[in-house]
C-alpha cells in the first residue's frame, strides 16, 4: 500500500469516526435534554468553545509548519543544483590533467543525487543504499579535490576557489537529508486528531436542542477539517502523499545535462 493512499483511508477513518461522534452526540444530548431540559446546557457553550478554539489554533499552528518546511525543502533543491554548479565551474581553474577524472566523478555524484529522491516514495531501501555511494563519491571528489591543490601547475588561488565549493557542495546535501526527517511530533498528530473527534462530539451534543439538525453545517465542518487535516499530512511527507516536489528535482536534471 503506497503512502498516499495509506493516507486517504485514514482521513476517510476520521471523517467517518466524526460523522458517527455527532451522531453519537446527539443522542446522547437529546436524552439528556429530556431528562434535564433547563440545565443541559448549562456551562457547556463555554467547553464546547475552548474545544474548538485549541483545534483551530492547533490547525493553524501545525499547517503552518508543514507548508514552511514545504517551501524549504524545495527551496534546498534549488540550493544544491546551485551549490553542484558552481563547484563544477570551478574545477576550470583545476590543472586540466586532473579535470576529467573529477568532472566523471561529479557527473556520477549527480546521477546519485537524483536517484536518491526517485526511489524514496517506492523504495526505501534503495534510496539508503544511493545514499551510501553518495558518502563514498563525497569522498572521493573530495580525495581528488586536495590532491589537485597542491599540483605545481594549479594557480594559488585554487585552493580558494575549489575547495570551500566542493564543501558547500556536500553540505547542502547533508542538509536536505536531515530535512527529509524533520517533520511535527506525532504527539502533536494524535493530539489533533483527539480534538477533531472532542469537537465532532461535543457540536452534536451541543446540536440536540434543535429539533432539526442542519447536516449541511456538519458536513461542512467535518469535510473542512478532515481536509486541512489531510493537507498537513501531504505537505508533511511531500515525496511520499498525493503533494509532490518532484518538479523542483527538474533543477538537477537539467544540471546533469549541461554537465555532458
Amino acid at each position: 500500500m503506497t503512502f498516499g493512499l495509506a493516507l486517504t483511508l485514514l482521513n476517510l477513518a476520521l471523517l467517518t469516526a466524526m460523522m458517527l461522534l455527532f451522531a453519537v452526540g446527539r443522542r446522547l444530548g437529546a436524552r439528556d435534554l429530556k431528562k434535564d431540559p433547563k440545565g443541559m446546557r448549562s456551562g457547556l457553550g463555554a467547553v464546547e468553545a475552548a474545544v474548538l478554539a485549541l483545534l483551530g489554533l492547533l490547525l493553524a499552528f501545525t499547517i503552518a509548519g508543514a507548508g514552511g518546511r514545504f517551501d524549504i525543502r524545495r527551496n534546498q533543491i534549488v540550493e544544491e543544483a546551485n551549490a553542484i554548479g558552481t563547484a563544477y565551474l570551478r574545477l576550470d581553474v583545476l590543472p586540466a590533467a586532473m579535470q576529467p577524472g573529477l568532472r566523471e566523478a561529479f557527473r556520477s555524484y549527480v546521477d546519485t543525487r537524483l536517484a536518491v529522491y526517485r526511489n524514496v516514495p517506492d523504495d526505501i531501501p534503495a534510496a539508503k543504499r544511493e545514499l551510501a555511494t553518495m558518502s563514498t563519491l563525497q569522498h572521493e571528489i573530495w580525495k581528488q579535490a586536495v590532491a589537485a591543490v597542491p599540483a605545481d601547475s594549479a594557480p594559488p588561488c585554487t585552493a580558494l576557489l575549489v575547495l570551500p565549493a566542493v564543501n558547500a557542495m556536500f553540505d547542502i546535501a547533508n542538509t536536505r537529508t536531515m530535512a527529509t526527517q524533520i517533520h511535527t511530533p506525532l504527539g502533536v498528530f494524535a493530539i489533533l486528531f483527539v480534538l477533531a473527534l472532542a469537537g465532532a462530539l461535543l457540536s452534536g451534543y451541543g446540536m440536540a436542542t434543535a429539533t432539526f439538525g442542519s447536516w449541511l453545517h456538519i458536513i461542512c465542518f467535518v469535510v473542512v477539517v478532515v481536509a486541512t487535516i489531510f493537507v498537513i499530512l501531504d505537505l508533511e511527507f511531500p515525496r511520499l502523499g498525493w503533494v509532490r516536489i518532484e518538479t523542483f528535482d527538474q533543477t538537477l536534471v537539467d544540471l546533469r545535462t549541461r554537465m555532458r
